[in-house]
């Protein structure tokens, strides 16, 4: 399973999203050793993006960044408008160091540093043009009281308050095959030809969200979102209507390539290639998101700087490569 599945509720303003994701989800894992508590933060936010990315307006790519201070150094789920999408995790201790049990709060914001930043970043952007973005701190402020975030799905939700002001409500599992999620918001209460009396809409939102909490991880791990949708509001179905959109494919999808790697060459300069060289023979870079290695040798680091079409100073790897 590797679907996103959205659907509006003809009774109440309220439009829900459901995915569930299987070998892409594992094909992010692969070659890798998260700790199970980084494995299963990762997971939410991996659930997380997916599911904001489908509301996307535009064509682009939707990325969280969560960065801290604690043992998650670093953070970052790409997700782009075609639902494909990439995941990594940095950090700051061994991975023995990490209680199974941590929280994110404990991984993110042991000292009130962290920060979760969502960029919209559309492909058409122009030159100069910034994306959007918004960044949350990962507590909550309630009054005087400060109360740390302890999961993806609070964070998510602590953003989508604070930047897009929508009641919004999410729901995140994962284990070490599977990622599940199930996201509920609320809409205006007039638009296109509908309009529902406030009261009305009110009540249809608690009454939706109501459903949604009874939802559990096993089932969002274990079951198609066309499932779970029939098996939790098939009463609002009933009596009030639930329209359903045809499912979209997730997929894994890394953009490294030689010639990204090649033009960061370019960037670090000739003089500082040159003694990577002479100290290490070649230089070798692994990709944080598929753990693909990238191999230059003297003569395609010559090459690199010898030509001003970044095209030619790539050629195919040869063999050892």
């Amino acid at each position: 399973m590797n679907e996103l599945l959205v659907f509006m509720c003809d009774g109440a303003p309220v439009r829900g999203e459901i995915v569930s994701i299987g070998t892409a989800w594992q094909a992010v894992l692969e070659n890798r050793n998260y700790p199970p508590a980084i494995r299963k933060i990762l997971g939410d936010f991996v659930g997380a993006a997916t599911l904001l990315s489908a509301s996307l307006k535009f064509e682009g790519t939707l990325i969280i960044q969560a960065q801290s201070k604690g043992p998650i150094q670093l953070l970052v789920v790409e997700c782009k408008s075609d639902l494909s999408m990439r995941a990594t995790v940095k950090l700051s201790v061994e991975p023995s160091e990490i209680a199974s049990d941590a929280t994110l709060g404990d991984l993110l914001d042991a000292s009130n540093s962290g920060r979760l930043v969502i960029t919209l970043d559309p492909a058409d952007r122009q030159p100069g043009q910034a994306p959007y973005q918004g960044i949350v701190a990962l507590q909550d402020h309630q009054g005087t009281v400060i109360k740390p975030v302890t999961s993806a799905a609070e964070a998510v939700a602590l953003y989508m308050q604070n930047s897009e002001q929508l009641e919004t409500r999410i729901w995140l599992s994962s284990n070490e095959t599977h990622v599940g999620g199930l996201l509920l918001q609320r809409l205006p209460n007039s638009g296109g030809h509908a309009h529902i009396d406030q009261q009305m809409a009110a009540e249809g939102w608690n009454r939706i969200r109501t459903l949604g909490e009874t939802i559990t991880d096993e089932e969002l791990l274990a079951l198609p979102p066309e499932t779970i949708l029939r098996r939790l509001f098939l009463e609002e179905s009933s009596e009030n209507g639930v329209r359903s959109f045809p499912s979209r494919q997730i997929r894994f999808g890394c953009r490294c390539s030689r010639k990204k790697v090649a033009d960061v060459l370019r960037m670090l300069g000739e003089v500082e290639v040159e003694g990577i060289l002479a100290e290490q023979g070649a230089v070798e870079t692994v990709c944080d998101f598929c753990t693909k290695t990238y191999r230059f040798d003297a003569v395609d680091c010559r090459q690199v700087f010898s030509t001003d079409l970044l095209a030619d100073a790539t050629r195919p790897p040869s063999s050892g490569h």
